[in-house]
């Protein structure tokens, strides 16, 4: 990522906040192909980058959680459009947080925003994705690591303001 999309930013990238109150935030970009013929965000498209956004907060190499890339499955996710998101107001900035993290399941909130949208104002868009580890051999849900939950646990609260 470049310096100068940094700076055009409407907020801080990568991870901000005190452990328990952590959000990541990752700048996405719109490709032209995401667009619609009333030139907004796609609703399919929009559900890919958000999913895209969640890899470098939880599946990267060298984070605790990126055991669960090799077995985690989306058990429900909710989409509110709170307004429209264009190609010209890429990259997308995806800000994400847990809501609640159990055993072996969190709840991950998302918020979107157009590329020099601040953090205090409102979201285009707001999503809720439960999301559970996942054993692929016995094809059944898993506990958490200790690891991975207390990574989780650094982003859950319930308003990342």
């Amino acid at each position: 990522m470049s310096d100068q999309l940094v700076l055009d930013t409407g907020g801080p990238l990568g991870i901000t906040g005190e452990p328990g109150r952590r959000v990541f935030t990752t700048a996405m970009p719109v490709r032209w192909s995401d667009q619609d013929l009333y030139r907004h965000v796609n609703h399919a498209r929009m559900i890919t980058l958000i999913e895209e956004a969640r890899i470098p907060w939880l599946f990267e190499e060298g984070i605790p959680t990126a055991t669960l890339a090799a077995g985690a499955v989306m058990t429900d996710l909710a989409v509110k459009y709170r307004g429209q998101v264009k190609h010209a107001e890429g990259p997308i900035r995806v800000r994400m947080w847990c809501e609640k993290v159990g055993a072996a399941l969190f709840v991950a909130r998302h918020e979107v925003r157009g590329r020099t949208t601040p953090d205090s104002a409102p979201p285009a868009v707001e999503c809720t994705a439960r999301i559970a580890a996942f054993d692929l051999q016995t094809q059944r849900p898993r506990r958490f690591t200790e690891a991975e939950r207390d990574y989780l646990l650094e982003f859950r609260h319930e308003d990342p303001s």
